[in-house]
Formats: structure tokens, C-alpha cells, sequence
């Protein structure tokens, strides 16, 4: 297959893609014409008044014990169920689902008039109560050990995720063979629990940057940073934490740095000074500033995407305390790091190593740069207003990828290596484990504890959100913590006054990527720029993290959160 081909092919599959998207995100689901036969209709809640799917529902002639009629809910928890005459004097309703306990309705009298003069009834919700079995505690065990695996780094992240899938597989397919009680869900279950929209958003980004980073606009950026400065290394330090965190805010966290640690690395060992004295400000302004638009931190996609929170709504209510949280993080940078900025100032660069950093940092590709500019704008206007028209975030990240590789005509199999697969696995992989503990149930009995602690208080949940966020995110990394955090945020939102604002969403938007920095293994960033440090000699030590990370967390949280109590309450 030719290049010419290849590239066509894959612009074929993202736009499909987009298309598949855009039809998944205005679908709705309309009632059907009235029905000739008297009809039962009704919905299945669990006690977080979430949906229950795929539930067996059964109406019995009770004398018979003989099931007249069955359905089974819809993703909405609704079900309908088509009698025919004659309809008998008791009737009785039987709603199984694995992970729940049977339950049976009796029908009274008057519904059943309705019914015999063939009427349409609309029964009351009703709500299942979880059940405990040996799969609960088999997916919860599983969860923990991934999360445990991941924070030990004994296996990769990815890998991590794939063996927690494969025993929730095997469980879920080899265990009923022994009891049924081992059944956690099937393949198709499985599968959707996973967000498209996030596993395409991130792939459509990745496209858009494999063809930005390749313009060598970042190491540019990096150097202008070092010729404003004049090499004063305090004010050196300001302009790229500024540089990272914009970057951060409009690309991803994780590329940022992976573009500017090399030439950071390179500055500051010109400059005679430890590169950790730039490179740990930097990767913290990172985390801090990236929360403050839909696409700046993996944990902001898969809020957003649940939540149903716009490119907009981030920028509007983040982008104050993002800014008071980076303004404090200077300051304590500054402090921290004065003696080695000292050290730095008071030796020069020589004009062999600026002529030699100046080349390594210009701009390759002028043309494809400006290009990708125009594309990008575009992209930044449809994720801003494409929310009048349901436009989903995956789909304007499609179509600006697509119309990069219409306009640039890269090397398709240099794009398609550029994805980053990895991740994408690991997040696939992510959302069916913790698509298996909210299966079983334990994400309800977790909203269900913190429910009873907040109570109906707004002001303590979100202290609550913010600060175990903070703290959880360093010791678990918090892209996983992120995504098993949000169901329960979801039901806080819709039982607790005031929360229907998204407050609790932003408030763990603030405590998960805020709180990353407060150990090494707390954000992606971290552990990306760890690696490129240690390669160059300088390795950054988890102790060494801790002790200048966790102080900048406490500092950038607690601003945030003065941020978050004024704009919402």
C-alpha cells in the first residue's frame, strides 16, 4: 500500500470516527406510537437514583406462576412491558439483576382496572438494593492490586491496567463455570464502560501535536525564554514555568514536558546550575495551569467528558484560581530554589554554546507551523462554541487532525506512530477496571459514606473533594483515582443543594491535578520528566519530589481552593 493511499486511508477513519461520534452525541431516544396492547411502563433506579441497565424484568400471573411478559431496562433504567388480554386478577412484578437483590411488586387492584380496560400504566421508580457477593470483593481486590502496581511502579501503567482486565475477564467468563456469584459482567458490558469520547479526543490531540513538535516552536520558545531573561536565572525560571503552563493549558501536560525538559536540561547546564532548579517548577506549573481548559490534563478529559463540562465552563470558573495558585507557586519556586539560581547567575554562557543552543532550538518547519497555527485556531474556536451545537470535544479534535493531515501531507506512518498506543490501551484497560468495581457496586457504597458525611453541607463537600483528592493523588496516580472519583462526585452533585453548579466536578479537577504534585507518582508528568532528568544524570528521587512537591501542593490547593469558596458560594 502506497503513502499517498495510507494517508487517505487513515483520514477515512478519523472522519468516520467523527461522524460515528457526532450521531452517538445528538441520538435520542423517542417513544414509540401508542400500543394496542395494555402496557406497564417504569424504571429501575439503584439508591444513587443511577439507572440500573440490562436489568430482567418479568410480569407473573401469580396463581400460575407463569411469566405472561418480559423486558429488559434500557440505558435510561426504563422498561416497558406488553400484555395481552385477558389480563388477570394479581399480578406480580419480578426485577433481577446480577450485583442487585431480586425484588418483587405486587400490583394493586387499581392498576390492575387500568390494565383489564386496556390502559397504559406508569408505575412509580423503583430502586434495587445492592447486593454483596464474592465478585464484589473479587473486583475490588483487583482494583487494588492494579492501583498498587501502578504506585509501586512493578509494572508498567499499561500493563498494570491489562492484567487487572484480563482477571476481570477470566472471572466474569471462567468463575460461573463454579458459581454463578463469580459473574462481574460480559465483554459487551465491559466495553461500555469505556469513554470513546476521551479515547478519541486523546488520539485526535496526539495527531495535532506529533505535527506541532515537529516545527521545533517548543526548544524555540524554550531558548527565547533564555534570551529574554538575559540570563538571570531568577527571572529565567518565571518565563518558563509561564511558557510550560500555557503550553500545558492548550496541549497536554505530558507533551509539554516532554518537549521542554531536552532544552531546559540544556539552559541550565549552560547556565552552571542543577536543572532540577528549573525542570521541578516547571513540570509543577504544569500540573497547576493545565487545569484550566478541557484538554490541559488527562484527569480534565475524563472530567469533562462525565461531567459534561465545556471547554468554556473550565476557562470561565478555573482560570482565576489557576492563576492565584501559579502566582504562589512562583513565589515559592523562587524561594526554594534561590541558592542554585545564585550559583547560576553568577557565571556567564559563552557565545559558542548560545550560537550551538540557537540552532538545536530553530524552527524547522515555518510552513507547517503556520499551518498548524490556522488549524489550531480553529480547533480553539470550535471548542468554544461548539457547545451551542452538541459538537463534542472528540470530534473537533478528528476533524482538525484530519484537516492537518489533508493540508500538510505528513508521513502517515510517522503520524500513526506519533499516537501514543500505550496510553490509549492503558485507558481503555482503566475504564473496564473501574467499570468493575461501579458494576459491582463498591463506587455506590463509597457515595453512599461520603453522602452521609457531607450531609446536605456544600461547603464541607467541597472541602472534602478538594483536600482527599489532594492528598490520595499522592500516593495513587490520579488519573486512576480521577476516573473512579466520578461517579461519586456525579450523585453528590445531583443530592447535595447548590452542587448542581458542577462545583464538585471543578473541585476535583483542583484537587486531582493540583495534588500530583505532591509526590513523583502523582501525575504523568511527573514520572515523564523524571525519566528524561534521570537519562541526562540529574535523577529526581521520590524523597527529593516529596520534599519540594508537597509544600507547592498545600500552597497551589489552598489558593485554589479560596478560589473555588468565593466564585461558588
Amino acid at each position: 500500500m502506497t503513502r499517498p493511499t495510507q494517508r487517505w486511508l487513515l483520514i477515512a477513519v478519523l472522519l468516520a470516527i467523527s461522524l460515528a461520534l457526532v450521531y452517538a452525541g445528538q441520538e435520542r431516544v423517542h417513544a414509540d406510537g401508542p400500543a394496542s396492547d395494555p402496557l406497564i411502563i417504569g424504571a429501575l433506579y439503584d439508591r444513587q437514583k443511577q439507572p440500573v441497565v440490562g436489568a430482567q424484568v418479568s410480569v407473573f400471573d401469580v396463581p400460575n406462576g407463569e411469566p405472561l411478559a418480559q423486558a429488559t431496562t434500557q440505558p435510561d433504567g426504563h422498561y416497558f412491558l406488553s400484555l395481552s388480554d385477558p389480563i388477570p386478577n394479581h399480578l406480580m412484578l419480578d426485577f433481577k439483576r446480577a450485583h442487585f437483590e431480586p425484588t418483587q411488586i405486587e400490583l394493586d387492584a387499581a392498576t390492575l382496572q387500568k390494565l383489564q380496560a386496556g390502559e397504559t400504566v406508569n408505575l412509580p421508580d423503583t430502586t434495587l438494593p445492592r447486593r454483596i457477593g464474592i465478585a464484589f470483593w473479587i473486583a475490588t481486590l483487583v482494583f487494588v492490586i492494579v492501583l498498587v502496581l501502578i504506585a509501586l511502579g512493578k509494572l508498567h501503567n499499561t500493563m498494570a491496567a491489562l492484567v487487572g482486565l484480563a482477571v476481570l475477564m477470566a472471572v466474569s467468563y471462567l468463575g460461573p463455570l463454579l458459581s454463578e456469584e463469580l459473574f462481574i459482567f460480559d465483554f459487551r458490558r465491559a466495553l461500555g464502560y469505556i469513554d470513546w469520547n476521551v479515547i478519541f479526543l486523546i488520539m485526535g490531540m496526539m495527531i495535532v501535536i506529533a505535527v506541532v513538535e515537529r516545527t521545533g516552536i517548543f526548544q524555540w520558545l524554550a531558548f527565547m525564554a533564555y534570551r529574554i531573561s538575559g540570563g538571570r536565572t531568577w527571572l529565567l525560571m518565571i518565563i518558563l514555568m509561564v511558557i510550560t503552563g500555557v503550553a500545558s493549558a492548550l496541549l497536554d501536560n505530558v507533551t509539554t514536558m516532554l518537549l521542554m525538559t531536552p532544552i531546559t536540561v540544556q539552559i541550565a547546564l549552560s547556565l552552571g546550575i542543577n536543572p532540577l532548579a528549573l525542570l521541578m517548577p516547571e513540570v509543577m506549573a504544569s500540573n497547576v495551569v493545565g487545569i484550566s481548559t478541557l484538554i490541559g490534563t488527562p484527569t480534565n478529559i475524563l472530567i469533562g467528558s462525565y461531567g459534561r463540562i465545556s471547554f468554556n465552563d473550565f476557562l470561565a470558573n478555573l482560570t482565576p484560581g489557576v492563576l492565584m495558585a501559579l502566582v504562589g507557586l512562583i513565589l515559592y519556586s523562587e524561594f526554594v530554589y534561590k541558592r542554585e539560581l545564585k550559583t547560576g547567575s553568577a557565571q556567564g554562557i559563552s557565545p559558542l554554546l548560545v550560537e550551538k543552543l540557537a540552532e538545536r532550538a530553530r524552527i524547522t518547519q515555518p510552513d507547517h507551523l503556520k499551518k498548524a497555527g490556522w488549524v489550531g485556531a480553529g480547533m480553539g474556536l470550535l471548542f468554544i462554541f461548539g457547545e451551542h451545537v452538541r459538537l463534542l470535544p472528540a470530534v473537533t479534535a478528528l476533524m482538525g487532525a484530519t484537516a492537518l493531515l489533508v493540508w500538510i501531507k505528513p508521513d502517515i506512518e510517522e503520524m500513526i506512530e506519533a499516537v501514543d498506543w500505550t496510553t490509549l490501551v492503558f485507558f481503555m484497560a482503566l475504564f473496564v477496571c473501574v467499570g468493575a468495581i461501579q458494576e459491582v457496586g463498591l463506587i455506590s457504597f463509597i457515595a453512599d459514606g461520603v453522602a452521609k458525611i457531607v450531609g446536605t453541607n456544600l461547603a464541607l463537600s467541597m472541602l472534602i473533594v478538594i483536600w482527599l483528592s489532594a492528598l490520595l493523588s499522592t500516593v495513587i496516580a490520579n488519573i486512576p483515582f480521577t476516573a473512579a472519583m466520578l461517579p461519586v462526585i456525579g450523585y453528590l452533585t445531583a443530592t447535595i443543594p447548590g452542587a448542581d453548579s458542577k462545583v464538585l466536578f471543578y473541585c476535583l479537577s483542583v484537587g486531582s491535578a493540583m495534588g500530583g504534585n505532591g509526590s513523583l507518582i502523582g501525575a504523568s508528568a511527573n514520572m515523564v520528566t523524571s525519566g528524561i532528568a534521570e537519562r541526562a544524570g540529574y535523577p529526581i528521587t521520590y524523597m527529593y519530589f516529596l520534599k519540594k512537591g508537597f509544600p507547592a501542593l498545600l500552597i497551589t490547593v489552598g489558593l485554589a481552593t479560596v478560589w473555588l469558596f468565593i466564585h461558588f458560594l
